[in-house]
């Protein structure tokens, strides 16, 4: 077979690379019954052989850039240093740009439709940005519908071997990266509402808000008509009940002992939902202003 341009493994890394890092992160809602998840290891494992891969999660509902943003962003702090892949991309294909960014506390490549920034932030913030368009990083054929293996795991492997940044592409300044629009969190005299910002497997939600908004607010609370208590895990109250309480990122979540919180509330990622004081004034999930 002849020789595939991009595919080589990488040289001695040239001034201005990182160190070789050996730790990849990958994160992708490219699901387990497919060889898509397979096929990028494959790529990584033949350009960077000593690197090591951790699989955050496959499992990011399909296109869901927001679920997927919040995900990679909780998990980078308890990583390793090096390089985290993610890739949720409704848009491959189209003129969406590949970026690779720097932080402090790591570096990170994927599609330009912030996925990334979440996670950038959480390691201190983008320093730097270049596009993902030199053709001698990649294969000589790019599918159309699979930047994954054939843009992104390349670039993410080169990096963890010690290749310079700034050998992706040329620099992107890091205001033009696209943002998701913030979640809703809205204070309010007796507590708050906010947008219900992941479901995980267990049914527990997650708020956008952080936790220190139920520091002001007493033990016994109304969740969408509910009621609920403030608690710090999800013992403190009876089996079926509705705890409130800070999670394990430091954000609000509503959780049922031995239940599950979502199906009870009927709310999903997206949903607004207030929380406040059982003052005797119904606590419902209401829409946003224009919703």
């Amino acid at each position: 077979m002849p020789p595939t341009r991009g595919l080589r493994q990488p040289g001695a890394a040239g001034p201005g690379a990182t160190a070789g890092t050996r730790w990849i992160s990958f994160t992708t809602d490219y699901g387990q019954a497919d060889g898509f998840v397979a096929q990028c290891h494959g790529v990584i494992a033949r350009l960077a052989p000593a690197a090591r891969v951790i699989d955050v999660t496959h499992l990011v509902p399909p296109a869901d850039v927001r679920r997927g943003a919040a995900v990679l962003a909780q998990a980078v702090p308890h990583l390793p240093a090096g390089v985290h892949l993610a890739v949720v991309d409704p848009g491959v294909g189209t003129t969406r740009r590949g970026v690779a960014l720097a932080a402090p506390g790591g570096l990170l490549v994927g599609p330009d439709n912030g996925l990334l920034l979440d996670a950038a932030a959480a390691l201190g913030g983008v320093t730097a940005a270049v596009e993902l368009t030199n053709p001698e990083w990649l294969p000589a054929r790019v599918s159309g519908t699979f930047h994954g293996r054939d843009v992104f795991a390349p670039v993410a492997a080169r990096l963890a071997a010690g290749a310079p940044l700034a050998g992706a592409g040329p620099a992107v300044d890091p205001e033009t990266l696209v943002r998701l629009p913030q979640p809703v969190v809205r204070p309010e005299p007796a507590g708050f509402t906010a947008e219900v910002l992941t479901v995980d497997h267990f049914g527990n939600v997650q708020l956008a808000a952080p936790a220190t908004l139920l520091e002001p607010l007493p033990g016994r609370l109304r969740v969408a008509g509910r009621d609920a208590a403030r608690g710090r895990t999800f013992g403190d109250v009876p089996a079926g009940a509705l705890v409130v309480h800070a999670d394990s990122a430091g954000l609000v979540a509503v959780a049922v002992n031995g239940g599950r919180a979502a199906d009870l509330l009927g709310v999903a990622p997206g949903d607004p939902l207030r929380i406040n004081s059982d003052t005797g004034v119904a606590s419902t999930v209401e829409c946003w202003p224009g919703g």
